[in-house]
Formats: structure tokens, C-alpha cells, sequence
């Protein structure tokens, strides 16, 4: 965060050198191991998920009439997103975690 002194000059509220840190923990390190794999599925989860929210109340939109060329633009981009996480998740042989088979 910057903040200004009195002569106007910007300088930073924190300490322009940073701090060590210590190295993580034996376990900690062992399950950060663990976890770091499955990362690209639980992004392409979330990313399906509010892609899928997305498109479904742009669908509504459009049921309606009232959508615009913006609203459009989204639907689309929100269903490219869908089948981009998809097939993340295709090829790690997880489509169940979608509702998939």
C-alpha cells in the first residue's frame, strides 16, 4: 500500500525489504505435494460450475426475449468456458465430478 508524506513523495506502508520466511514444515510440504496435482481439477470444477450458473439464467434471458447482444456475447463465452473445464476434466478421467459419466 503507498501512502504519501508530507513533501508529497510516494512511499510504501511496508517495508520495501521483505521478511524470510521459514521453510515449510516436513508434513506441510508433504501434502502441499499432494495437493499441487489436483489443482487443475478443482479450477476447472469451479470454473464449470459458475459457467454453467451463468449461462443457465443467460438461457432464462433469452426464453424471455429480452436479451441484448452483450447478454449473447456472455452466453457464448460462458459456454466456451463449460467445454474448455470439461475437457480438462475429460482428459483426467473425471467427468464425474461434474455430473458426467
Amino acid at each position: 500500500m503507498a501512502t504519501t508524506d508530507l513533501t508529497g513523495a510516494q512511499t510504501r506502508a511496508d517495508n520495501a525489504v521483505a521478511a524470510a520466511t521459514a521453510p515449510l514444515p516436513p508434513k506441510a510440504a508433504e501434502a502441499l505435494g499432494h495437493a499441487l496435482p489436483h489443482f487443475p481439477l478443482v479450477q476447472a470444477v469451479a470454473e464449470y460450475e459458475t459457467a454453467a450458473v451463468h449461462a443457465a439464467q443467460l438461457a432464462g434471458l433469452a426464453e424471455s426475449g429480452r436479451m441484448t447482444d452483450l447478454d449473447a456475447r456472455s452466453l457464448a463465452e460462458a459456454e466456451a468456458d463449460m467445454i474448455a473445464a470439461r475437457t480438462v476434466l475429460a482428459e483426467a478421467g473425471r467427468l464425474d465430478l461434474i455430473g458426467g459419466a
